[in-house]
């Protein structure tokens, strides 16, 4: 199919991607890094998005947005049958609706998300499903797909496999936040060799100016986490012992004088935060406020100002622990995926992985110990990560706009000529 022309000379309509908007910090912080360099290198660009939370970004960034799943938007308090044949006909209406959607933009970008990987519970017909309608609507349309530094995983259930390569083959361009991720996509069967790989998206946030930390303050980022796509059967043993880990982490902190910052990074988390303070509480009912805080969290900036304000961290969420890394604050990492070890490696910190699906209150508070002890040598390295993270994902986005913009625009400039 020819390419047609760009619509409005000089304008650029770009459309967004995924699960966006829904509460997610880190899927809408790796949005905000891609619509900022939008604004500054192509101001002129319309955007527009198809994601979980419409209202709230059509809100924040005046512009169009649909939900991507008609079920969600249309079922309310649906249960049994009828909720089933609601998804059933939002199934069958969601690739018609991502076709009108992706129609009359020019380039939909995926920004950052781990929508090629299954390290947390995935149905195939959620994003896979979703994704695979977008790639083949763009094919139809002639719109360009990008997906900019997602994340990956070898995936073993066989139709949610089938459907993400499926749909990562038809991308006009991919990119990775960990070579793991490209290599998973390589073992999966997928040509992965002109697909380059760059730090995460959001290390090309903003970084606030870093007062001085308050004495002894320690930042602990909690998760609904219940295991991995293949855990269904012991999805409740797993967050059992995790949800217990983390609050006997916090109660050692509390009785050791440490003030503590709960963090999180989804608003499914809620319900493990209240579930600490009220542990923390019963033990502690004396507890001055100023020693147990936690706050409520919108976006990446504010999870970035209050790990500003302690010494160290532990944190599960892997944008907590991006954001650790942004500034350069020792951390152990409380992870369920390769993401997390790759990126803890590459910041000099392989060691201070503790695995969420088995967590070890003794160890942990071993390991957070060792960290604290090395702290002083650990930042530095920490600071040069960083600063070259952020170096690396500027030219991941000059090369995007290069291949999406530019000479795509050049292109079509050709051929009008030749006609």
């Amino acid at each position: 199919m020819t390419r047609r022309r760009w619509r409005d000379s000089g304008t650029h309509h770009v459309g967004f991607f995924g699960i966006l908007g829904s509460g997610n910090l880190g899927n809408d912080g790796s949005l905000e890094a891609v619509t900022n360099y939008l604004a500054k290198r192509h101001p002129d660009t319309r955007i527009g998005f198809f994601c979980m939370g419409p209202d709230r970004l059509a809100r924040r960034y005046d512009a169009p947005a649909r939900p991507l799943q008609w079920y969600e938007a249309h079922a309310g308090n649906a249960t049994g049958a009828r909720a089933t044949l609601l998804k059933i006909i939002g199934k069958l209406l969601d690739p018609l609706r991502t076709l009108v959607w992706v129609r009359d933009k020019d380039v939909v970008i995926v920004p950052g998300m781990g929508v090629l990987e299954a390290a947390l519970p995935l149905r195939p017909w959620a994003m896979p499903y979703s994704l695979l309608s977008l790639c083949l609507a763009s094919k139809l349309t002639g719109t360009k797909v990008a997906l900019v530094s997602v994340g990956a995983n070898v995936i073993s259930k066989p139709l949610t496999r089938w459907l993400v390569i499926r749909g990562a083959r038809l991308a006009d361009y991919r990119s990775y936040r960990d070579e793991h991720s490209r290599d998973a996509l390589r073992q999966m069967g997928l040509d992965v060799s002109g697909d380059r790989v760059y730090p995460d998206l959001a290390f090309a946030l903003p970084v606030p100016e870093l007062p001085e930390p308050r004495d002894g303050a320690v930042g602990v980022g909690v998760m609904a986490y219940h295991g991995g796509n293949d855990d269904r059967d012991r999805a409740d043993e797993i967050h059992r012992a995790y949800v217990a880990t983390m609050t006997g982490f916090v109660l050692w902190l509390l009785a050791a004088g440490r003030p503590v910052r709960l963090l999180s990074g989804d608003k499914a988390d809620t319900d493990v935060v209240d579930e600490i303070l009220a542990a923390a509480r019963a033990r502690h009912p004396d507890l001055d406020p100023s020693r147990l805080i936690a706050e409520p969290l919108t976006n990446l900036h504010d999870v970035l100002r209050q790990l500003a304000a302690v010494q160290t961290v532990v944190a599960t969420r892997y944008h907590n622990i991006v954001c650790a890394l942004m500034l350069a604050k020792p951390i152990v990492a409380v992870g369920y995926s390769a993401k997390t070890e790759v990126t803890m490696a590459e910041s000099g910190l392989a060691e201070f992985c503790h695995p969420a699906w088995e967590p070890d209150l003794d160890r942990l508070i071993a390991q957070f110990t060792d960290l604290e002890r090395r702290a002083p040598e650990l930042r530095e390295g920490m600071a040069a990560r960083s600063a070259a993270s952020r170096v690396g994902v500027e030219r991941q986005l000059a090369e995007l706009s290069a291949l999406l913009f530019t000479e795509h625009r050049h292109t079509e400039h050709r051929h009008t000529e030749g006609e």
